[in-house]
């Protein structure tokens, strides 16, 4: 949704345009969350590291988006994104076993803070991909299958975008009308994605997962390609 604000409203501040986004995007992973929640067991003592790290981060990104451009992270991001892509595909089975590490001991609680203090910091200065990277590190680092990682990316990905919001909207970089009507069809796609992912499971999810992250590097290299040629 990020890449096509900056297409439509190429004269806009990114700062405005990245407010509109988590305005609009948090409520449809807001929604996704709680249906989650109803039906997968999440494991709390894993994620609050991560909700600690990814909720003070994703303030300071947004603080920082405000300042900066995010033009380097917009060239990057599809080398990142084709790095999960090929991994997760040339593994068949990765992320369809469930077997994530019952204690929680020092190391793990600081590799768990660390990914949350990284996603949290790219979402509040860029985002796209986040939930998708997301998903590629608890099933890659911390041994989920896709539909828990899935769930537990949206937990996490709702707190970086309240935080990185609540940042925007006090800078007053929110288009609340433009969010609103976004955020509409964001909540029925949300309804829908998580329906499908419930009743089918991890092995959809990786199609899905394949199959978004693909037309995400797709779009954000002609994206790349245009700024560069124009």
């Amino acid at each position: 949704m990020l890449p096509s604000l900056f297409s439509v409203f190429p004269q806009a501040t990114p700062a405005s345009l990245l407010g509109t986004n988590k305005a609009t995007s948090i409520w449809g992973t807001g929604l996704a969350a709680f249906q989650y929640a109803r039906r997968v067991s999440v494991p709390w003592g894993l994620l609050c590291p991560v909700a600690i790290g990814a909720l003070s981060f994703s303030a300071i990104g947004a603080r920082m988006a405000i300042q900066i451009d995010a033009v380097l992270m917009r060239q990057i991001l599809p080398f990142v994104l084709l790095g999960i892509f090929i991994d997760t595909l040339r593994q068949k089975q990765l992320g369809q076993l469930h077997k994530p590490c019952i204690e929680v001991s020092f190391q793990t609680w600081l590799r768990s803070f660390a990914i949350g203090a990284a996603i949290g910091l790219y979402d509040g200065v860029f985002g796209p991909g986040t939930g998708s990277v997301l998903i590629f590190l608890f099933v890659r680092w911390m041994s989920f299958d896709f539909l828990h990682a899935s769930a537990s990316a949206k937990f996490i990905n709702l707190m970086t975008n309240a935080a990185a919001l609540f940042t925007f909207a006090w800078h007053d970089h929110v288009w609340w009308h433009v969010a609103v009507l976004l955020a509409c069809a964001n909540v029925a796609g949300s309804l829908v994605g998580t329906h499908l992912a419930l009743r089918y499971g991890s092995r959809l999810v990786r199609y899905i997962f394949l199959g978004v992250v693909g037309c995400l590097i797709a779009k954000l290299i002609f994206s790349n390609l245009a700024n560069a040629l124009y």
